[in-house]
């Protein structure tokens, strides 16, 4: 398939006319008009009914119409004509909207959770701080797994659109997790791909492509892949789902995505330097958002217009640019169809600019001036000190190709003043994003501290969830059942093969499975106890220590999970984890020891590496089997010497009731479990040693003759 295809389409699929369709949505027991429900087509949201409680919609023929609803499945129906459509919702829970006494608080509650999501969307791209208040207060009520999931999914398009890319994939995974929907995984892939996590959101994608999917859905899922390979530069692949995504589109009439494929298909002929084929896709583009409207245009010329630029076809481009510019001055543009448009190129004072910079390519500079002038006028009046700078600096160099130096110098001086203005305002705009950020920090941590379950009173993910996770569980096992037999028997057709390998392959894939065995093996208890004592926070009403502590203790789990699968990490890391792990566990035992944590300054810690959480166990025995039961406070001592220029003493010494005591009292007590944290780590030392000459030795030892107190010193070699 190549460019062609595009231009021998019949367009009876574009050429097809608009009308205005009624919608009702209604429940089917009670017939009561449902009057806050989503209804959208092909992407399009029309969310309020009229008086009558109808949704006046724009729509064509074969359109899909979804409509979405926190108390009810979605609703999906292909529109056949202008008459009137009535979409009966089945189950519908009426009775939290009734106004009888007996249901008259229930449906306050109810209508304040639907009055807060609603307030939260519509402040979603004025105000996030606003949103994210109302997101907290819908989250405070007592709601369905359906409207929490829907709650966290709104969270997230907030932070999709603020470009809180890593807050949004959180909340979209949480919001899956409590309800599964493929609109959600969907904008979960889109929010991948924004962060830059390709793998991720292609992996996601694929997922996707194994669903039963709507065309809309299908059109989104080839595309973001699309997308994706054209990010890898591998234009094949692009070019191959565009494509599919096209055809689609076409098919089914979807004319927005028809309009934006066509032009990232030219986008990638460009890129392959294939310039016929790009010029043929834009101009299709061109031609399919004319029958969108203005707006389309507009967005369609710009790309158009940066292609022909950058193929160094001035006049063309000049001329393309100059009937945008009509356009941006023509009533028929108005705000509501601009939402999606990127403000900062198409305007007059942008568009202006890079007319007259066309020229200047073309040395014509004194028809570049006028445009020049324009667009510095336009910024200033529109405050965008940018364009109005980069005009200006502009207009200087003209000024000094024609030779009128003084013209050009008076210019450059209002450069230089404009650019220390831009200067003053960018150091606002950084402080501005920096209390933005810590505004968003603080209502996320709020977010995630809330009560999920109101009986279990976990701080986290709400319980009430317990019976589809255990669903899920059951269901992986199944599989890991089949797929382990499946794989024994591979393995068993693969034994002959691995027979030949040499015994020093052998030994390295036996070490580094162990490793990875011995690093998934981390002592729960910090884990458990850690969340044990956000517990008690939250039973005695400390929102802020157990909003502190969890965000501590997510720090240091989200440090060990992203070192698991390294063999080594730098010393640096290490340190740090060692000091915030202290930390927690010091806040919780403060009347049972303090610590000390030293390092020699003289010490280059980014020249040694550590396998992650060596230390950890050591000092969590410390404070566990030694400092814990010892009648007066203790002390922790950490600290960090230089022995030489290659190796580095690591010194844990604590005052406790010793090893031998200990022991005993872990024998009086009955204990079930022996830790298994120590001989974990000898095995890891020994294993490390053998694969990396020596790097690591430990030595235990009582610090006084009575057995009281332990020592244990880490000598550490650079690798």
């Amino acid at each position: 398939m190549n460019g062609i295809f595009f231009a021998q389409q019949n367009e009876d699929f574009i050429n097809r006319k608009e009308f205005f369709v009624k919608v009702v949505v209604a429940s089917e027991n009670s017939g009561n008009s449902i009057t806050n429900a989503n209804v959208s087509i092909n992407g399009n949201q029309f969310r309020y009914s009229d008086f009558y409680g109808y949704y006046r919609v724009k729509a064509k023929v074969n359109d899909e119409l979804v409509i979405t609803h926190p108390d009810f499945e979605t609703v999906y129906h292909i529109i056949k004509s202008d008459e009137e459509i009535k979409i009966l919702v089945k189950d519908f829970p009426d009775e939290k909207y009734s106004t009888s006494r007996l249901r008259k608080s229930k449906s306050v509650t109810d209508n304040f959770y639907l009055q807060h999501l609603d307030s939260a969307k519509y402040y979603a791209k004025k105000d996030i701080e606003k949103s994210l208040t109302f997101i907290e207060k819908a989250l405070k009520t007592n709601n369905s797994r359906e409207r929490n999931a829907a709650t966290y999914k709104t969270l997230a398009d907030i932070y999709l659109f603020w470009k809180q890319y890593d807050l949004a994939i959180y909340n979209y995974k949480l919001s899956n997790q409590i309800y599964q929907t493929i609109d959600t995984r969907i904008k979960l892939a889109e929010a991948q791909f924004l962060l830059k996590d390709l793998e991720s959101s292609k992996k996601t994608y694929e997922q996707l492509e194994k669903e039963k999917l709507r065309n809309f859905q299908k059109i989104l899922i080839l595309e973001g892949l699309a997308d994706i390979a054209f990010e890898n530069k591998d234009y094949k692949e692009a070019k191959k789902k565009y494509q599919q995504a096209f055809k689609v589109a076409r098919d089914n009439g979807v004319t927005s995505k028809i309009t934006d494929l066509t032009s990232k298909l030219g986008t990638v002929f460009s890129a392959e330097g294939n310039l016929k084929q790009a010029n043929l896709s834009f101009k299709n583009s061109l031609n399919f958002a004319e029958k969108e409207n203005e707006t389309r245009v507009l967005e369609e010329e710009e790309k158009v217009a940066d292609f022909l630029n950058s193929n160094k076809k001035y006049d063309e481009e000049i001329a393309l640019r100059k009937k945008s510019l009509e356009k941006t001055k023509s009533k028929k543009i108005v705000s509501n169809e601009v939402e999606n448009i990127q403000a900062d190129s198409i305007t007059s004072q942008k568009i202006n600019y890079k007319i007259g910079n066309a020229y200047i390519l073309k040395e014509e500079y004194k028809e570049a001036i006028p445009f020049l002038e324009k667009s510095r006028t336009d910024a200033k009046e529109n405050n965008d000190i940018v364009v109005e700078k980069d005009a200006t600096r502009k207009i200087s160099e003209v000024f000094a190709n024609l030779g009128e130096y003084d013209k050009a110098l008076k210019n450059y001086e209002k450069y230089v003043s404009l650019v220390d203005s831009l200067y003053v305002r960018k150091e606002q705009e950084i402080q501005q994003a920096k209390r933005l950020s810590k505004k968003i920090a603080d209502n996320q941590n709020r977010i995630a501290s809330l009560e999920k379950d109101k009986e279990l009173t976990q701080s986290k993910i709400s319980l009430a969830y317990v019976d589809q996770k255990l669903a899920e569980e059951n269901n992986r096992r199944q599989r890991l059942i089949i797929y382990s037999l499946i794989g024994g028997f591979l393995l068993m057709c693969l034994l002959a093969y691995f027979m030949y390998r040499t015994n020093k392959q052998q030994k390295l894939a036996n070490n580094l499975l162990a490793l990875k065995s011995m690093r998934s093996q981390m002592n729960p208890h910090f884990i458990f106890n850690a969340l044990n004592s956000v517990n008690s926070f939250i039973a005695v009403n400390d929102e802020r220590n157990a909003n502190r502590y969890l965000s501590e203790f997510s720090v240091l789990m989200r440090s060990v999970l992203e070192n698991s699968d390294e063999d080594f990490i730098p010393l640096t890391k290490e340190v740090e984890l060692l000091e915030l792990y202290v930390k927690l566990e010091h806040n919780r035992f403060k009347d049972k020891f303090d610590y000390q944590i030293n390092v020699d300054k003289n010490i280059k810690l980014d020249q040694f590496s550590i396998p992650p959480m060596l230390l950890q166990p050591y000092i969590e025995n410390a404070i566990w089997h030694g400092l814990r039961y010892k009648k007066e406070k203790g002390n922790l001592k950490i600290s960090i010497k230089q022995k030489d220029v290659e190796t580095i003493s690591i010194l844990i010494m604590d005052d406790g009731i010793g090893r031998k005591h200990s022991q005993k009292l872990k024998t009086k007590n009955q204990l079930k479990q022996k830790s298994k944290g120590i001989s974990t780590i000898q095995n890891r030392i020994a294993i490390l040693n053998d694969m990396y000459k020596d790097r690591i030795s430990v030595e235990i030892s009582n610090v006084l003759e009575t057995g009281e107190g332990t020592k244990v010193e880490l000598i550490l070699k650079k690798a």
